[in-house]
């Protein structure tokens, strides 16, 4: 598919402060910008079965919203009437070339968070956040990701709470709910 024609016909969902959609939607990337409006979105985190490593992805050096920083295994938006763990399964294969997830659950269903402006953008999303597993390493599509690696839970902490990391608002802030729930507390 031509990412271009999918990036500029992809629509966000408006929503209230409690996740519920206003019945607007608008083009997702001309409604990133400074005054970002509240809108639905979703995080998710993959885990390889095997030895319970994180995936962590880079973005990709030329998106318009936070261009290559690290953060989580996959992230996104549902389309209008999508329910969230289609989106989550569609961006994974999508984004990842991982088009199975296993167990896929959410973990953080109600989390909402507002950046601060990153070269001129806010995001403004209200965002569950859910945790997937795999055995299959990604195969990424380069317009949405420049680099990735598995990471132990261990590391990841290390990683995530040193100031210095290029890591995103959105997974530092996400980590501070996650580590003491399942499956990320039994790591």
């Amino acid at each position: 598919m031509d990412t271009s024609t999918e990036a500029e016909t992809e629509r966000v969902v408006f929503v209230t402060e409690d996740g519920v959609p206003t019945g607007e939607t608008g083009p997702k990337l001309a409604s990133h910008h400074a005054e970002t409006r509240l809108h639905l979105a979703f995080s998710c985190y993959v885990l390889r079965r095997s030895d319970n490593a994180l995936l962590i992805t880079q973005r990709a050096p030329h998106k318009k919203v936070w261009p290559g920083v690290w953060t989580n295994s996959v992230c996104g938006h549902p389309a209008p009437a999508e329910a969230l763990e289609t989106a989550v399964r569609r961006r994974a294969a999508y984004e990842l070339g991982l088009p199975e997830l296993e167990d896929l659950e959410s973990v953080l269903p109600t989390y909402r968070y507002r950046t601060p402006p990153f070269q001129g953008i806010v995001e403004n999303e209200f965002c569950p956040v859910f945790a997937a597993w795999t055995d299959v390493d990604p195969r990424p599509n380069p317009e949405e990701v420049g680099g990735w690696r598995w990471i132990s839970w261990a590391d990841y902490t290390q990683w995530i709470t040193d100031p210095m990391t290029d890591a995103s608002y959105w997974a530092r802030d996400q980590f501070a709910q996650l580590k003491d729930k399942k499956p990320f507390s039994a790591l």
